[in-house]
C-alpha cells in the first residue's frame, strides 16, 4: 500500500504543468542540497553523500529536459553541469562552501522560474479572457 503522502505527490506530479514540474525539481534540488550541507556540518557523511547525489541527479534531469529550441537552454545546461561539479567537490572534500554556492544559485533560479510561471500564467489568462 502506498502511503498517503506518496499518493499525494504522485497525483501532484501527474497533474502538474511543465512550469510546476520544473519548480518541483528545483524544490527537490534545494532540499537535498540543504540536507547535504547540514550533513557536512554534523559530520554525517553517509547523509552528505546520499543527499548531494540526489541533488546531482535532479540537476542532471534538469539538464536533460532543457528545451533545445530555447536559446537559454545551452547556458542553463552549462550552469547545471557546473553545479554538479561543485556538488561533487563538496561531497568528496566534505566541505560546505561549494554546496552553499550551488544552493544560493538554485534558490535564485527557482525564484526566477516562479516569476516566469506567474507571468506566463497571467499572459495566458489575459489572452483567454481578453
Amino acid at each position: 500500500m502506498i502511503p498517503a503522502q506518496n499518493k499525494y505527490l504522485a497525483t501532484a506530479v501527474q497533474t502538474a504543468t511543465p512550469a510546476q514540474l520544473l519548480i518541483m525539481l528545483y524544490d527537490g534540488a534545494i532540499r537535498f542540497c540543504r540536507l547535504g550541507i547540514q550533513g557536512i556540518k554534523q559530520r554525517k557523511f553517509d547523509d552528505v553523500n546520499y543527499n548531494l547525489c540526489k541533488a546531482q541527479e535532479i540537476l542532471r534531469e534538469l539538464a536533460m529536459t532543457a528545451n533545445p529550441n530555447m536559446e537559454i537552454s545551452e547556458n542553463l545546461v552549462k550552469l547545471y553541469d557546473y553545479f554538479v561539479f561543485r556538488l561533487i567537490e563538496a561531497n568528496t572534500k566534505k566541505v560546505a562552501e561549494p554546496a552553499e554556492e550551488v544552493l544560493g544559485y538554485l534558490v535564485e533560479l527557482k525564484e526566477t522560474w516562479v516569476q516566469a510561471a506567474k507571468l506566463a500564467s497571467a499572459q495566458a489568462a489575459g489572452i483567454t479572457h481578453g
